[in-house]
């Protein structure tokens, strides 16, 4: 069985259509307008197929983009857009996040911060303390742990006219993470391939969020569910560093 987002990346976008960047990216920005700084420089952090790093790109800002899945990287970068300057793509695990100077904001979108193992998550912090610039943001959500309880044993099932993808999720109430054992079927000619990965998801405490990102260095730090997707289990976090 592969790791997560292997080949499922070739299929992601189209399998994520109902999926709101712009409203994401209305979020972030509201949040950028809220703050009074300024934001130029943005790091998307697991941007994976990096829909919504180009269309930040679109709109501005200077983007970097980093994930750890090097066929999530090859399916954004493939992507193009009218920009003045394009992403920078990095291949990085998020506990190894390396950038070359500071950056005016982060963001972590769609459950990316979840794919974090918890004893991963204060290096990861840490690391971004150091290259968000002082008084720069950091904004992520997250999936609630009451979400993650809600489908445990249930089965999904995506499908376009040369693929299916199916898929069950089994929530670990003792270890607090979500495993979707997934089956990809794809069609080429007339013979079908089958693939499978498996996915973990941590259902992080939001209060032990709040706790890690204070103690490296973030204050003002809030809870947002009036955000995108909020009705679904969503939930967004806003934090302001401070200086190094």
């Amino acid at each position: 069985m592969s790791s997560a987002y292997g080949p499922l990346a070739a299929w992601y976008d189209r399998l994520t259509l109902d999926v709101p960047y712009e409203d994401f990216l209305c979020f972030y920005e509201r949040e950028f307008s809220a703050d009074g700084g300024e934001f130029r420089t943005v790091l998307d952090l697991c941007c994976g197929t990096g829909t919504l790093t180009w269309l930040m790109a679109e709109r501005g800002y200077e983007m970097i983009a980093s994930d750890a899945s090097p066929d999530m990287l090859m399916q954004a970068s493939c992507k193009a857009a009218e920009v003045s300057i394009p992403p920078l793509f990095l291949c990085q695990e998020a506990s190894e996040l390396d950038l070359y100077g500071t950056v005016d904001a982060a963001i972590c979108s769609l459950d990316g911060m979840d794919y974090i193992p918890p004893e991963e998550l204060n290096e990861v912090f840490r690391r971004l303390h150091l290259f968000i610039r002082p008084d720069g943001l950091f904004i992520f959500d997250i999936r609630k742990p009451e979400w993650f309880r809600s489908i445990d044993g249930e089965i999904f099932v995506d499908e376009t006219e040369d693929m299916l993808c199916l898929w069950r999720a089994d929530f670990d109430e003792g270890e607090g993470f979500m495993c979707y054992g997934m089956d990809i079927f794809s069609k080429t000619g007339r013979l079908w391939r089958r693939e499978s990965e498996e996915h973990i998801e941590y259902a992080h405490e939001p209060q032990r969020l709040k706790n890690l990102l204070a103690d490296n260095g973030f204050i003002n730090i809030k809870l947002c569910t009036d955000c995108p997707q909020g009705n679904d289990g969503r939930l967004f976090v806003v934090a302001k560093n401070t200086a190094h």
